[in-house]
């Protein structure tokens, strides 16, 4: 979401990048829909998408075509950010413009500056696992002011901070086994965090958003919980999150293929 509050989609079976600007009917294809392949103004299952103000561009994660893009703003022209070795899905990015990478099958996040070959390993990178110094299928992320990373460790069922250097995390929300118990997850997906502190996950498959202090055993219910479903109070599969400047809460109802607005109290 920027400052005009347009909002930008990764819209993954469509293969493409969607702009809806603020009560707009309807929204502007920006990148992809050109087929379902690896050519450069093509898309493949993309995941996610940040925003580079420093270099003018937006960045897209894509699992199938197993790359992460940069696509210009001015001349709609594009860079491959990542080799072929890796399996993206969640991004993130700092102010020095240096781009953090989930890779769901290599089970770790990796830094990449400017002309990388090879990311820097931040977190995970021990296997597959449940031990602190491990992550099993990392989805999204969120990184704060002092680069700690908090990590969406969907099949964990957890959400694990990883501060900057660390070579284990620590768990904040979940890591009490899969269920719908509120100190419980169920394959977690979005991730992000507000000026709090609090920290806020698209609990997918209970079909709910929790809210998490850190340190607390429990979280709490702020949207959805009423079952699967399409009514406005429901969600079906909830993915990614993000804030608007007013930090209103925006919710990529996955399933029920509608982005949801919600004004959340702090």
């Amino acid at each position: 979401i920027d400052n005009d509050k347009s909002i930008y989609i990764a819209d993954c079976l469509n293969n493409r990048i969607v702009k809806w600007e603020l009560n707009s009917n309807e929204g502007q294809i920006i990148a992809g829909e050109n087929g379902k392949e690896n050519q450069n103004n093509q898309l493949d299952g993309p995941s996610d998408i940040i925003s580079d103000k420093k270099n003018n561009s937006f960045i897209i994660s894509e699992f199938f075509n197993q790359r992460v893009i940069r696509y210009f703003y001015k001349n709609q022209t594009n860079q491959q950010i990542t080799n072929r070795n890796t399996y993206p899905s969640g991004l993130a990015i700092d102010e020095n413009g240096f781009i953090y990478i989930a890779d769901i099958y290599n089970h770790e996040v990796r830094r990449w500056k400017q002309g990388d070959e090879i990311g820097e390993l931040v977190a995970g990178g021990n296997g597959q696992g449940n031990h602190l110094n491990q992550l099993n299928t990392p989805t999204f992320m969120f990184i704060d002011e002092d680069h700690s990373l908090y990590i969406s460790d969907r099949y964990n069922h957890r959400v694990m901070k990883w501060k900057k250097d660390a070579k284990k995390g620590i768990i904040v929300a979940g890591g009490n086994r899969q269920g719908n118990r509120l100190n419980q997850l169920s394959d977690p997906e979005g991730v992000i965090v507000d000026h709090l502190g609090q920290i806020y996950v698209a609990d997918s498959y209970n079909h709910r958003v929790m809210r998490w202090c850190e340190g607390e055993e429990e979280g709490e219910v702020v949207v959805g919980g009423n079952g699967e479903g399409n009514q406005s109070n429901q969600l079906f599969n909830p993915m990614g999150l993000s804030f608007d400047s007013k930090e209103n809460l925006y919710v990529a109802d996955s399933w029920n293929n509608r982005i949801q607005k919600f004004e959340i109290v702090l």
